[in-house]
């Protein structure tokens, strides 16, 4: 009965336990039929002996041995098979478990720098922090180990300070155990800063299967022998092949290794060109040098890295293509013919807009060669060599002139020369404006002047208002401006026009316990913004920044984020030009586009910029602060004592311009989004801003589009 009863207990677990149990046979085979193979290596051709370069950096050595003709015929590649004879039977292969092993790619540059017992703590540590984690690989070789190693340092004890033993030891660990590993081997002493960025780029543009050995060349010294080597002090770089071919003669070699020290001092020139410097006495040499070289670098800096560094400051780097289909195709072109023409013919003559063009261009290219080298050379053009233009967007029209110059000296030799040129002709004209710093906390005043025709959208505003501001308590404090007319402010006692906005104002405040909204009643028959921000402005401190909105504006975080970056107290007012919707009864009649699949038609349904314009007409909406506005106001006081009609005629736009100095900062904003309504235009307002308010009005309609289909649909029912 127990034995049932376990049965039953264990029975739902026998797959498990049959599975397990099948797995780890079927491994245990697999481990028997793979192990037989892991005895046969992929071996090679054995290298033959060659000589050695017994010359410095420049390749100016000579050789002291060579094969006949290897130095000058091109790599063959060697093909290592999966098995060593293809006449045995096959066998499985153990595959290496990354890609790059298998292929053959190495790393670039490993880097070995000599240091010893006495200045592994000081001249090694500072080695370590300034250079060493920008390189790939760092190891610090040491003959003998100090009691405390510093920590987070690859440190290589070979046992013996003698300088000769140490450099032997180094050469052969580097083949030893990463000679199959790098391209690039550096050698350096520890009193040597090292420009690990150049370094880089040098070894990234040399090839590692010569044999090259490169560095400071001194003459050797010593024996009836002449020859140049690399002075170990600045370091020098060896060639993954050349250290094969090394390893063969490091033991005859071990005993002919001379040291010398060369503590020569740099000048300037090669001070900002050098790849190394040496000697570094004491370790805060060598953290001053790097702080140094790294000035010198943030110097030369831009946001397009050391490519946009060659252009002016605010003109784009060339654009660089990701793709093929990217790539802007190049116009050659001569003094009097280009080779691409709308025809399809090869070769057409230049004309008109085209010849002035590259006339245009040559006289500049010249112009500024001379400039450029004044007094002691002076340019004349003799004839076009090649040109190549094309036509950038980001950047403007790109030219490449080759140039056939005659070059005249002050002594009144002349030469002809052949330079290259670039040229860039921009979209526009480039104005670099600095801007003082400011923050995203300042409290924001919106001001919303309302009259009794706009009455109904100030409900929608204040809708806005509260679900993008109070529900995110955003630093936002609003303030209504309710402008009555003349015959409304007599029967404000009797009937209040606006009453049914006040008791909205009062729900709101009920609502959010802490919040209070106020108002301001003015009476005026003409309401310029210029006499209601009269009244504002001294109603509020000088520093507050007011956001001069209407009734059809929508508040978001977004746009009050950029008021307050673009208004700068003192400096700058900015004046957004929002996003205009086109009337619904046009532009609703013209069906979305086919989408081909339902991301993107997803996409385009909330698009809310896709039926509407900028506005450029419009000037209501402003962000400034009161500081700026009393001082412009003050300037204007003046023009205003025999003339109160200016008041009436001019907007805070115009007084800005006319009177502030400040800059006036005019761009779109996508974040400020109006609804369509046709706003009623004053005709006793200036007749510029009269015109602007009827144009706002036609060009907001609706697009050319919807209009032509509005007056197709119109003719095919009068048709009817």
């Amino acid at each position: 009965m127990r034995l049932w009863s376990l049965l039953a207990a264990v029975r739902p677990a026998l797959p498990l336990l049959l599975g397990l149990s099948l797995g780890c046979s079927l491994s245990l085979l697999t481990v028997s039929w793979t192990q037989g193979d892991a005895e046969d290596s992929c071996g090679g051709e054995d290298l033959g002996a060659g000589g050695l370069y017994l010359g410095g950096g420049g390749g100016g050595g000579e050789r002291a041995d060579s094969r006949d003709g290897a130095g000058d015929e091109d790599v063959q590649p060697r093909i290592v098979p999966y098995h060593k004879d293809p006449n045995k039977p096959h066998k499985k292969v153990l595959r290496t478990r990354y890609i790059h092993s298998e292929l053959g790619i190495r790393e670039h540059l490993l880097v070995g720098v000599l240091t010893s017992r006495a200045t592994l703590n000081t001249l090694a540590v500072a080695v370590n922090r300034t250079v060493a984690h920008r390189f790939h690989r760092t190891f610090f070789f040491t003959g003998l180990r100090s009691a405390k190693l510093p920590h987070g340092m690859s440190v290589v004890a070979h046992g013996d300070d003698r300088p000769v033993w140490l450099m032997y030891e180094t050469v052969r660990h580097l083949h030893r155990h990463h000679g199959n590993e790098y391209d690039w081997f550096l050698l350096a002493q520890d009193d040597t800063y090292l420009q690990a960025d150049r370094l880089a780029q040098l070894v990234g543009h040399l090839s590692s299967g010569r044999d090259l050995y490169l560095g400071r060349a001194e003459e050797f010294i010593g024996g009836e022998e002449k020859a140049r080597y690399c002075h170990g002090g600045y370091g020098y770089l060896l060639s993954q092949s050349l250290l094969a071919r090394l390893q063969p003669h490091l033991d005859t070699c071990r005993n002919d290794i001379l040291s010398n020290v060369d503590p020569e001092r740099e000048n300037s020139a090669q001070f900002r060109a050098a790849l190394a410097v040496h000697p570094v006495s004491e370790p805060g040499l060598m953290y001053r040098l790097h702080k140094r070289f790294s000035q010198m670098e943030l110097d030369h800096l831009t946001p397009e890295g050391k490519a946009g560094a060659t252009w002016p400051v605010g003109v784009t780097a060339p654009f660089q293509p990701k793709t093929r289909f990217e790539v802007i195709s190049w116009e050659y072109f001569t003094e009097d013919h280009v080779y691409s023409c709308q025809e399809s013919a090869p070769k057409c003559e230049l004309r008109g807009a085209d010849r002035a063009d590259v006339s245009a261009v040559l006289e500049m290219a010249v112009e500024r060669l001379n400039a450029r080298y004044r007094p002691q050379l002076r340019f004349r053009k003799r004839r076009l060599l090649n040109g190549y233009r094309r036509f950038d967007p980001t950047r403007g029209m790109e030219y490449v002139l080759d140039l056939a110059l005659e070059a005249y000296t002050q002594k009144g030799h002349s030469q002809v020369l052949g330079r290259r040129v670039n040229l860039l002709r921009p979209l526009g004209s480039i104005e670099i404006i600095p801007m003082p710093y400011v923050t995203e906390a300042t409290r924001v005043q919106v001001i919303l002047p309302v009259t009794a025709q706009d009455q109904d959208y100030a409900g929608n505003f204040l809708d806005a208002y509260v679900g993008n501001t109070l529900d995110t308590r955003d630093n936002v404090l609003l303030t209504f401006l309710l402008v009555y007319d003349p015959f409304d402010a007599q029967r404000v006692s009797q009937a209040d026009v606006f009453a049914g906005l006040k008791a909205t104002i009062s729900e709101v405040e009920k609502r959010y316990g802490d919040v209070k909204i106020p108002w301001i009643s003015v009476k005026t028959e003409v309401p310029s913004q210029v006499k209601l921000m009269d009244i504002i402005s001294k109603k509020h401190p000088v520093d507050t920044l007011f956001f001069l909105a209407g009734v059809w504006t929508e508040v978001n975080g977004d746009f009050l984020n950029r008021c307050r970056m673009n208004a700068i107290s003192s400096w700058q007012v900015f004046f957004p030009v929002h996003f205009q919707e086109f009337s619904p009864a046009l532009a609703s009649r013209e069906p979305p586009p086919q989408q081909s699949s339902s991301s993107s038609s997803s996409a385009f349904a909330f698009d809310p910029l896709r039926d509407g314009r900028f506005d450029r007409h419009v000037f209501d909406e402003a962000c400034f602060y009161n500081a700026d506005y009393m001082t412009a106001r003050t300037k204007m006081a003046a023009d205003i004592l025999d003339n109160e009609e200016l008041l009436e005629s001019m907007d805070v736009y115009d007084v800005f311009v006319r009177y502030s100095g400040l800059h006036v900062f005019r761009a779109v904003e996508p974040a400020l989004v109006q609804k369509y309504a046709r706003r009623a235009c004053n005709p006793r307002f200036s007749e510029d801003v009269y015109h602007r308010c009827v144009l706002s009005n036609l060009e907001g309609l609706a697009s050319r589009s919807h209009l032509s289909m509005a007056l197709f649909e119109q003719e095919q029912a009068n048709s009817t």
